[in-house]
């Protein structure tokens, strides 16, 4: 099933089923399950989405989600005049096994005005950029969901002593309107940072995200690629940590991403 279609499920009912081939390693990708409960918790604010977008979001992933049935749970902490905090849970099997803190605000007069620091590199293009396969029993499965087009640094697994890239991305299916959570769940599809120091394969996963955004208004499709830039702050003790910067192919800076990943290798 599309990620379109399961966004839409998302926005109409609490109990969902995630379907075959969204699987990363024994878990199922956690872009989608971030991108479900934004889904639904969006769903649930109803008119208060319309003035109030999401400035900023924090996910957890607690323990692996399986394919089958789950479902997603929200509560919305406060309501104030501009600010919404609000956060969703999924639970599967009577466990939680994520969670996400959204802070949703609406936009009003301000004389402070800073232009953003980081600009859009100059990656080639992706036509002209390597396309991550999906290759069975090797790739996560949620592969077959996105066109990754590597166009900076090192490859995965291959020993390099720089643990920064880059390159374009956008969702496999076709659907006409790109939004907040179609966003959020592609924003996860790259492997963590570090994967291009690993000699051979290893593996490594996200324990915590938190992911802003500057822009809501797209009006984009699915057609249109983004454009993402990781770099590693730190590492250490099997843990990493990364920063993300993510553009519209205007060249429009939309979002930051930071992740805490764990490396078993």
């Amino acid at each position: 099933m599309s990620i379109d279609l399961l966004l839409k499920e998302a926005q109409t009912q609490s109990k969902l089923i995630i379907p075959a081939n969204w699987g990363q390693g024994r878990a199922t990708f956690g872009g989608l399950i971030g991108s479900l409960m934004l889904s639904r918790l969006t769903a649930e604010l109803g008119e208060l989405a319309e003035d109030r977008v999401l400035r900023s979001a924090t996910i957890s992933f607690i323990g692996a989600v399986t394919q089958g049935e789950v479902e997603v749970s929200t509560e919305i902490f406060r309501s104030g005049k501009s600010v919404t905090q609000a956060a969703a849970k999924l639970i599967q099997n009577g466990e939680v096994m994520a969670f996400l803190l959204a802070s949703f605000g609406s936009a009003r007069e301000s004389g402070i005005h800073v232009t953003p620091r980081s600009i859009a590199p100059e990656f080639k293009a992706p036509g002209d950029a390597f396309r991550l396969p999906y290759i069975p029993n090797l790739t996560p499965e949620f592969m077959q969901q996105v066109d990754l087009r590597w166009a900076h640094g090192d490859a995965p697994f291959s020993g390099s002593n720089n643990a920064d890239f880059g390159g374009w991305m956008r969702w496999v299916d076709d659907f006409p309107c790109m939004t907040l959570p179609h966003l959020l769940g592609l924003t996860d599809s790259w492997p963590p940072s570090v994967l291009p120091m690993l000699k051979g394969h290893g593996n490594a996963s996200t324990l915590s995200w938190n992911i802003e955004f500057f822009s809501h208004e797209f009006q984009k499709t699915s057609e249109n690629w983004w454009q993402y830039q990781v770099t590693t702050d730190f590492a250490e003790s099997g843990y990493a940590h990364a920063e993300a910067h993510i553009w519209d192919d205007d060249k429009n800076l939309v979002a930051i991403s930071r992740q805490v990943s764990t490396i078993f290798a």
